[in-house]
């Protein structure tokens, strides 16, 4: 199977294997899931069901007998009175065959029944294993994966594992073992010409079944493709419904839509054409099959070698055995399919994580909780470095800032913290351990994280809040809601606690949906702190009100604030101006600004922004006959920029 590494991702024009040794190695991946070592129950459910399989065909097999002998019964032939003698007439042996029809149906569900846990089970345990697998997988798989892409294959490969496993214990393998005891039949019950016409039969039904199937393959492919791209296209625009409205981009996305549709349309089609003519090639074939064995047991009942019962017995077979036969194309298109979709899963499942524990790897121990970067170089791709050669020390309990322009890499530091990337050189450390020698999970546990934007689960506030700490208190989780500040809004809202979030928070705002992330950290109480851009979305009241909170939660702890607004990291020990992936300055914010360069630059910028903003506020209140509503102290409002007397009076 091709394996995709990260920065040389395969292409359709490679080779690939054929489909027979491709579903060979599928198969054999799936052999485990439905046969488990450690799962004797599921291995004897595997053996009843053979058993009640070999014992329904058997059944199955002797309902046409019983159909001839009440025939044979019937017309008083001595075939009947011969193995039954006088006592079974007609009536009987229309009972028996009731009894056995009956019979029939009866083993076969109970083998549906027994297999039933082994087919779960093995559906069940493949997709938790591509469950987890995919988030092990690494930041830059998922980013470079369609949400709505991925999804549908996963879908489809649970789906399949199902499929495959019950079409071939539960149709494949039963008809097979019917084809061969009719075969059986024919040649022990009537001659050779029989078999041979019988079984030539059934090769030209599977041959042209197979071949019409193989030509619908490529036409199922395109339409299921073009199915997987409108559900990404519909599943993105739901998404981004906001967006879509923000733009008047209904129409936009609805041709978008459609045009998938429209492919989709057009493939679907074809493949229900296509459908007609193996339907009537099927019927064509099995018909003419048919009339020959009929024609020659005619011609053996007039040379008195067979009864008329003998006509209705081969009748009976056959039109028993074309229910098998007309499934055998949508059971073998059904397992391709399912096959295809089973590999595209496995796939996923062999690709390997690019962040992965070492050998060996001890969990995190976290004393003071003292961050450090060693002139750490990194870069998405080769060919383009973000971070050139960054240090900075983060000792217990301080804050570090780290600002700068958009792409000067301040977010892919955060990454770098929690090993979503790994350097392409240089060391980060947390108390003298280097993270890459650490367990991922015990890194993860000693970070708290506010992003920019923060997504919630389409679940309850306060599953949201505990998932800082799943086994905290109700107690617990209230202090946490109470120290971000948002506890009044919880309990204001219908429902409290267990109100919905509705998809991605969107029933909360920003800032509340903020509050909700600062609660959840300080749930976690991890002993470092990452505060990437937390309030940059949000308005000056609100930013305010956010930034008390973070600082709450920032109090004891080793805290790394990317910011984009200044006025957040004024009381950082340290600030850090990051710029095309150097660090261009650095220090405290008085010291930052009596060097009058990058930073006190950006600060002047952020200044004339707000006193511009804060002029518009004032304006529109006193429209509204609420002048007094912008007070603000008129000395504030007047230009200024730091000088040296400035940054001397901010030192004092």
């Amino acid at each position: 199977m091709l394996q995709k590494t990260p920065n040389s991702p395969v292409t359709r024009s490679q080779a690939r294997p054929p489909f027979a040794a491709r579903a060979s190695a599928t198969w054999a991946r799936l052999l485990p899931y439905v046969w488990p070592s450690g799962r004797r129950d599921l291995q004897w459910r595997m053996f009843a069901t053979l058993a009640l399989l070999l014992i329904g065909k058997l059944v199955t097999i002797a309902v046409p007998y019983a159909f001839k002998w009440a025939t044979d019964g019937l017309i008083g032939h001595p075939t009947a009175r011969h193995l039954f003698g006088f006592v079974a007439g007609p009536l009987a042996l229309t009972l028996l065959y009731g009894l056995l029809r009956i019979a029939m149906a009866g083993f076969t569900q109970a083998r549906d029944a027994v297999f039933a846990a082994v087919a779960m089970n093995a559906v069940r345990r493949l997709a938790n294993d591509v469950f987890v697998h995919l988030h092990l997988l690494s930041l830059r798989f998922h980013l470079e994966r369609r949400i709505g892409g991925l999804t549908r294959i996963l879908e489809r490969g649970r789906d399949a594992i199902e499929t495959i496993v019950r079409t071939v214990v539960l149709v494949a393998v039963p008809t097979a073992v019917e084809f061969l005891l009719i075969l059986a039949v024919f040649f022990v019950q009537f001659d050779w010409r029989y078999t041979l016409a019988v079984a030539t039969m059934i090769a030209a039904y599977m041959a042209f079944t197979l071949t019409a199937t193989n030509w619908r393959i490529n036409i199922r492919r395109t339409m299921n493709e073009s199915d997987v791209d409108a559900n990404t296209k519909a599943l993105d625009s739901l998404l981004n419904y906001e967006t879509v409205k923000y733009f008047g981009a209904e129409a936009r996305e609805a041709a978008r839509y459609d045009r998938s549709m429209a492919r989709y349309e057009k493939s679907s089609v074809k493949s229900y054409t296509s459908l007609t003519f193996l339907n009537f090639g099927q019927a064509l074939i099995f018909s003419l099959g048919l009339t020959v064995v009929m024609a020659l047991s005619i011609a053996g009942i007039r040379a008195g070698h067979n009864s008329v019962g003998d006509f209705v017995l081969i009748n009976a077979i056959m039109i028993q055995l074309y229910q098998p036969l007309n499934f055998l194309g949508s059971v073998y298109r059904d397992i391709r399919q399912a096959t295809i979709d089973l590999e595209m899963m496995f796939d996923i499942l062999g690709k390997h994580p690019e962040i992965a524990d070492r050998p060996g790897a001890k969990p995190l121990t976290v004393a003071g909780g003292h961050l450090r970067f060693d002139n750490v170089r990194f870069g998405y791709d080769p060919g383009r470095e973000i971070l050139k050669g960054i240090s900075f020390d983060v000792p217990p309990g301080q804050t570090l800032a780290i600002v700068g322009p958009s792409g000067a890499g301040k977010s892919t530091i955060s990454r770098l913290i929690f090993r979503f990337y790994e350097p392409s050189s240089g060391a980060i450390t947390i108390d003298g351990q280097n993270i890459d020698t650490v367990t991922q999970q015990s890194l993860r546990a000693a970070i708290g994280m506010v992003p920019q934007d923060t997504v919630l689960f389409n679940d309850t506030i306060a599953y949201n809040i505990r998932y800082g700490r799943a086994e905290a208190s109700d107690a617990e989780m209230r202090e946490a809601a109470r120290l971000a500040q948002i506890d009044r809004f919880i309990e204001s809202v219908p429902g409290g606690y267990e109100a919905q979030v509705g998809e991605r928070g969107l029933k909360l705002s920003g800032g509340e949906k903020q509050r909700v992330a600062i609660a959840r950290t300080i749930l976690k109480g991890p002993p470092i702190l990452v505060l990437d851009e937390a309030t940059s979305a949000l308005d000056s009241f609100t930013e305010g009100e956010i930034q008390d909170a973070l600082d709450r939660v920032a109090k004891g702890r080793t805290t790394l604030v990317i910011a984009h607004r200044l006025s957040t990291v004024v009381n950082a020990d340290e600030i850090l101006v990051l710029d095309q992936g150097r660090i261009v300055e650095r220090g405290p914010h008085a010291v930052l600004l009596a060097r009058n360069g990058v930073y006190a630059a950006m600060w002047n910028r952020q200044n004339e922004v707000r006193r511009a903003e804060e002029v518009l506020r004032r304006a529109a209140a006193e429209e509204q006959g609420a002048p007094h509503a912008a007070q603000a102290d008129a000395a504030e409002l007047e230009p200024r920029s730091y000088d040296e007397d400035d940054a001397d009076v901010a030192l004092g």
